[in-house]
């Protein structure tokens, strides 16, 4: 897969939205930021789909990777936007490495550990940031950002925090 990978995610409380331009994304972040609340809704939409009241749009399929059956999913998924949530010892794996670099999907990758085998930029270790009220019902927004910014080669500038603005509606 080419290009750019845009999601967005809602339901009646949580959104999330992200543009994906690299194969491999890495979120980190506190625990209780939302990493795995992303991945849960995104699993209960592909098991269940508009029935569960979670809005998906993607202009690609979405699906979650998990587990030791991991291989035979993979087999399954071509030109699609793959979520693994933290807990999956096999991200860190040379085995899983060799395999998704023969496939034409786009990952989005939850830890906490060093992933040394996966050739990803460092522009694309992204955080959560949450905006809104959880004391009330509005909903709350949450959008990513950029841990390590852009270095600016021409003018020898330091990185800057990329930030993706919420939107709200």
């Amino acid at each position: 897969m080419r290009g750019s990978v845009s999601l967005r995610v809602r339901s009646a409380h949580l959104q999330y939205e992200q543009t994906f331009h690299r194969n491999i994304t890495i979120l980190k972040g506190d625990s209780a930021s939302g990493k795995t609340t992303l991945v849960d809704m995104i699993q209960e939409y592909e098991l269940n789909g508009s029935d569960t009241g979670i809005i998906l749009s993607c202009n690609c399929p979405c699906r979650v990777l998990s587990g030791n059956t991991w291989k035979e999913q993979l087999k399954g998924m071509h030109g699609s936007l793959v979520f693994i949530d933290e807990g999956n010892r096999f991200a860190a794996s040379e085995e899983f490495a060799h395999e998704i670099r023969r496939t034409d999907n786009y990952y989005v990758i939850v830890t906490r550990e060093s992933l040394s085998n996966l050739p990803y930029s460092v522009t694309e270790i992204y955080g959560i940031h949450s905006a809104g009220k959880y004391a009330s019902q509005e909903p709350v927004y949450h959008h990513m950002y950029r841990i390590y910014g852009d270095y600016d080669l021409q003018n020898g500038r330091e990185p800057q925090l990329s930030s993706i603005k919420p939107s709200i509606r």
